[in-house]
């Protein structure tokens, strides 16, 4: 069993459907949160998750586990729903407020309807943003560690943007970076796919036009700083 994991989308459709297009053929595909935010395709990355017969996933004919992609609610995606986002930078607000304005009643429905952890594949993986036990922590890879395993094959994270895995006896612990604004000092957008039964983890990247995405960012009227910190992937 393969599965795509990506995390940190962050309305960055020119850099997901990068990674949809480079993803090798996999049986699932699985979302760590933070679709919406900063970046100006709030909706069409809804959509790609929400109805993913609208974007395929590489070479593979059988991508999907229930219909829509397994996703859990991140930060910008509660922040997004609710209109509250505290602490949030100025970049990170006017992302906010460009995705409520631009997404759909329903996309922001579907957003509301994440669930903050999910298990799937009969337990098999569990799904949180943050942190198993709190997920606006920001796990870094330093935390890592058996620990954070419950009972499932695979934990999976995002929030950090930062891609790094573990393998331990107990199980794998992988966050796959960020899809639509990297935080570690590689621009290439990140993915990884996971293979429960060899118990292997792929991490990928990707190269991507940041130059469109500036553009569309300065068209759109967001911050530009947005758009120039994907150049330098931080």
């Amino acid at each position: 069993m393969r599965v795509g994991v990506i995390s940190d989308l962050h309305g960055n459709k020119i850099a997901l459907e990068a990674v949809l297009a480079d993803m090798p053929a996999v049986d699932g595909l699985v979302c760590a949160g933070d679709v919406v935010g900063y970046n100006p395709w709030p909706g069409a990355c809804v959509s790609a998750l929400a109805a993913p017969e609208t974007a395929p996933i590489g070479d593979s004919d059988s991508a999907l586990l229930d219909g829509t992609v397994p996703t859990v609610e991140g930060n910008h995606d509660r922040a997004v729903v609710s209109g509250h986002a505290p602490h949030f930078n100025h970049m990170a607000q006017a992302g906010v407020e460009y995705a409520r304005e631009h997404l759909t009643d329903d996309q922001i429905d579907w957003l509301d309807g994440l669930p903050e952890r999910r298990r799937v594949l009969d337990g098999r993986i569990t799904i949180v943003h943050g942190h198993p036990d709190d997920p606006d922590h920001y796990t870094r890879p330093s935390e890592f560690s058996p620990d954070l395993l419950g009972e499932e094959d695979a934990l999976v994270m995002g929030h950090t943007h930062i891609q790094h895995h573990e393998v331990y006896d107990e199980g794998i612990v992988v966050n796959p970076g960020s899809v639509g604004q990297p935080r570690d000092d590689d621009p290439k957008a990140a993915y990884a796919v996971l293979d429960l039964d060899e118990q292997t983890v792929e991490e990928r990247r990707v190269e991507y036009d940041t130059d469109a995405v500036i553009r569309a960012v300065e068209d759109a009227g967001l911050p530009r700083q947005i758009g120039f910190r994907l150049t330098q992937g931080r």
